[in-house]
């Protein structure tokens, strides 16, 4: 449409775009500065539309001339800046090219002694035999020897962190509470519950003519607590950052609920529910193996048997699934199973029997042994003939295959190792402390808790499809 009289105009041409010339490289010396959006935003509503304040101008020539005097390549100042920051650009480099992860800082709590030496010493004098009873009191702490079991990774890491001298660590130990990002406390719990059954030997109490008083493990659970609840570190976050070892599946037991809280050591989920422990707030031990470690090469040649198996019958449920792969695999001709406790001919059998047998039976886990092993459903596994048939299956190279990878992580499974569990231990340790972090600050806020003072939101709860798998 036009106006009437008039002719239509014209259209217009679209615009050709045409990109622009690339610029030239800056020199070598010039620093390019860039003032803040906000800043040139400010400058711009300060400056009139049409006609700018004197003043204005005179301030903005002043800047002008300033930054064109500090950004001369004559300038000292302009080469002390270019230079300090090239040489900045460059340690910063080098620096994290080079640097590990800082360490997570972590305070061990120094417990009355009857919590960790005691407990040594508690049970030397109730297996003592004849002699004094009071031997084990008089011996000094550093030749106090820890009893040989495999739930003895307290004993292991209650002796890193004592371990003083810089070293390549996950954890740093600090002396000052207020420094730590973690709290360690190094009560010997699966020790403990070995020496509550035990009572003072016959010679120990003819000795003294006075009846010792029985040694209880609950009584101690109980006391370790409430010396905790008084100390102000736990109860800032009511133990979130604390760190408990449990490795026996009874440790802790009576007092469980009450520091479900804090990052638990375990080695087995049997008898913990799922608002106790979690795949997400706690780590998993490996076990102290009481037998010797092979020292031959990969091969089937030597090893005569399928299978073997030698451990406690009934353990966690009544046994129900070992008594049934027992009744299953202990007429197999070439499967050996055996009930056996611990003692040092059990261990000089299961030496035997490991090192003889092409595949050992590990009825429960949760550690992921892929690379070194055959997972089999409990449903099959309690079927008779699957299991051996399926491992009669597997041929020789695939044998070797297995035993070459387990050469590679077995270290993984000796304490003894400087590069073993403990390492590794804290190394899974520090990675939960971003996820404590997290807890405690929503902690703040005002959620829905339980009776003992857990968190009703479920972060640390392992899901139920996780447990089922």
């Amino acid at each position: 449409m036009w106006e009437r009289g008039r002719l239509p105009r014209k259209p217009r041409q679209s615009p050709i775009v045409v990109p622009p010339p690339p610029s030239p490289p800056p020199p070598p010396r010039l620093l390019a500065f860039l003032l803040p959006r906000s800043l040139l935003a400010l400058a711009a509503r300060g400056m009139p539309s049409r006609r700018p304040s004197p003043l204005l101008l005179l301030l903005l020539a002043l800047a002008l001339a300033f930054i064109f005097l500090l950004l001369s390549p004559s300038s000292p100042s302009a080469s002390h800046l270019s230079s300090s920051l090239a040489a900045a650009a460059a340690s910063s480099v080098s620096t994290s090219a080079s640097s590990s992860p800082t360490p997570v800082k972590i305070y061990m709590y120094d417990l009355p002694a009857k919590f960790t030496y005691g407990v040594v010493r508690s049970y030397m004098a109730a297996r003592a035999r004849a002699g004094p009873a009071g031997a084990a009191s008089a011996m000094p702490d550093d030749e106090l020897r820890y009893p040989g079991h495999q739930h003895s990774a307290e004993w292991w890491l209650f002796k890193d962190l004592r371990r003083r001298g810089p070293r390549d660590h996950p954890v740093a130990r600090v002396d000052d509470p207020a420094e730590a990002d973690l709290f360690y406390v190094p009560f010997f719990s699966s020790l403990s519950l070995v020496v509550n059954p035990i009572r003072p030997s016959t010679a120990a109490a003819n000795a003294s003519n006075v009846a010792e008083p029985l040694y209880s493990d609950e009584s101690m659970q109980d006391e370790l607590l409430e010396w905790l609840e008084r100390q102000p570190y736990w109860r800032r976050h009511r133990g979130r950052d604390h760190v408990f070892i449990c490795q026996d599946p009874n440790a802790l037991y009576s007092v469980v609920d009450r520091i479900s809280n804090a990052v638990l050591l375990v080695s087995d989920f049997g008898r913990l529910r799922s608002e106790q422990a979690s795949l997400i707030k706690d780590v998993i031990l490996p076990y102290s193996h009481r037998i010797n470690s092979f020292q031959g090469d990969v091969g089937v040649d030597s090893r005569s048997s399928l299978l073997f198996f030698m451990g406690n019958r009934y353990r966690k449920e009544g046994g129900k699934v070992r008594d049934t792969l027992f009744q299953v695999l202990e007429n197999e001709a070439d499967v050996i199973i055996k009930h056996g406790t611990q003692s040092r001919e059990s261990r000089r059998m299961a030496t035997r029997g490991m090192h003889s047998s092409k595949f050992c039976l590990h009825p429960a886990d949760v550690i992921d042994y892929s690379d070194i092993s055959i997972f089999v459903e409990t449903s099959k596994a309690v079927q008779p003939g699957y299991l051996t048939s399926l491992l009669r299956g597997i041929s020789s190279q695939r044998i070797i295959e297995y035993q070459r990878e387990i050469k590679k992580v077995k270290h993984y499974f000796e304490y003894e190792d400087p590069n073993g569990p403990v390492n590794e231990i804290w190394r899974q340790v520090s990675l939960k402390a971003p996820l404590i972090t997290l807890l405690i600050h929503r902690d703040k806020r005002l959620v829905e808790r339980g009776p003992n003072g857990t968190n009703c939101s479920c972060i640390c709860s392992t899901p139920k499809e996780l447990l089922s798998k």
